[in-house]
């Protein structure tokens, strides 16, 4: 344990100062997911407030690809990095520079650790609410398509910036999440659009993922805390002066001043 907080101390610094690196050294490196986790999980020790949430990285099969990862990854949402609906994000050293329009839902309810999978039915069960969010993502290694799968969830799966936008009225669970549509506008111009099936299928079958794997490695799913999806367009590239904002129709909208 002492090697993956001090793995995290490392990666934490960098992202603190806005700088990279090339890969963590080879005696703090974790050699498994479950190791990656063990060293994110010390991040919240950098944090003043409880954890504001969880993000999914690369749940498309071209995110996955472009990572050189075979399949979802897991994120910590710091309080201290949530923009207000609205707010301003300054781009800085940011390396990745996009945005992401993603599904994100508030839980109601805990979902601990246990040694049965959870179904989908019990995970929508656990949630209070949904809204449409942009996520800001960014990696502390200076070439994250090839830092390979347990470096990146030691890098927190490249969560960065993040903003959540209201929850949205009326009967959602209603809807078919897969085939719903979200746009996203650059300065007003549509930029990219897509469906909720670009996130693993269905952004319900993302969340459910999510609730699982944290179960895996013995962490829990808890009341309040918001889970982001995974992004349902292609990211969007922003630079300074750009106003990004992200339509998910009924479901609201969420946008952020880049600066």
């Amino acid at each position: 344990m002492d090697k993956m907080r001090a793995a995290c101390e490392l990666l934490y610094r960098h992202w603190a100062d806005g700088i990279t690196l090339e890969s963590l050294p080879p005696e703090l490196r974790p050699v498994d997911r479950a190791e990656g986790y063990r060293a994110q999980a010390f991040i919240e020790g950098f944090s003043n407030k409880p954890l504001f949430g969880w993000k999914i990285a690369a749940t498309s099969i071209n995110g996955q690809r472009h990572i050189g990862v075979d399949g979802p990854l897991a994120g910590r949402i710091l309080a201290e990095r949530v923009i207000a609906d609205g707010g301003v994000f300054k781009l800085g050293n940011c390396l990745m520079r996009v945005a992401e329009l993603e599904f994100a839902f508030r839980m109601g309810a805990d979902l601990a650790p246990r040694a049965t999978e959870y179904t989908q039915d019990e995970v929508l069960a656990a949630v209070a609410t949904l809204h449409p969010a942009i996520e800001l993502p960014d990696s502390r290694f200076a070439h994250f398509e090839t830092a390979g799968l347990a470096q990146l969830v030691a890098d927190n799966a490249c969560a960065h910036y993040f903003m959540l936008g209201p929850a949205a009225d009326g009967d959602w669970r209603a809807l078919d999440l897969a085939a719903h549509p979200g746009k996203a506008f650059r300065n007003g111009a549509l930029a990219e659009e897509g469906v909720g099936a670009n996130v693993l299928g269905d952004p319900r079958i993302a969340l459910t993922w999510l609730a699982n794997e944290l179960s895996r490695h013995g962490m829990a799913l808890k009341t309040g805390q918001v889970v982001t999806t995974g992004t349902c367009v292609k990211p969007l590239a922003i630079a300074v002066g750009d106003t990004i904002e992200g339509d998910l129709g009924v479901l609201g909208r969420v946008s952020v001043r880049v600066i």
